[in-house]
């Protein structure tokens, strides 16, 4: 049975689709597959929580998109921006930050 994603997921999606979109541009389903993959199948988000992702990181100017034809049909590919590539280093600090506290907090024995 497929497991849920927690609550506290909150902010990831938008780390894993702009550290994705650091080494190539991608379109929304292969952003879907590359998400389950490069996490080994622990976090799987569909496309009804990564295109409003993708989107506002557009509309915020973090990604731009153009239309593509493949195979008869038009594929959006999305790639990274300056801005896009600054917030991912942003994000990818806090992220460091915030997992070094829990670990730290994890490993130290119960306070009284």
């Amino acid at each position: 049975m497929a497991k849920s994603n927690p609550p506290f997921m909150s902010g990831v999606p938008e780390l894993l689709l702009l550290r994705l979109l650091q080494t190539r541009e991608m379109y929304g389903y292969e952003l879907v597959r590359s998400i389950r993959e490069v996490t080994g199948e622990a976090i799987s988000l569909g496309e009804g929580v990564i295109y409003p992702v993708l989107h506002s990181l557009e509309r915020n100017g973090s990604l731009k998109s153009k239309r593509k034809p493949v195979g008869g049909r038009t594929r959006v590919y999305y790639a990274l921006t300056r801005k896009g590539r600054d917030r991912l280093a942003k994000l990818q600090g806090d992220w460091h930050r915030i997992q070094t506290g829990i670990a730290t907090a994890l490993e130290s024995p119960g306070h009284a």
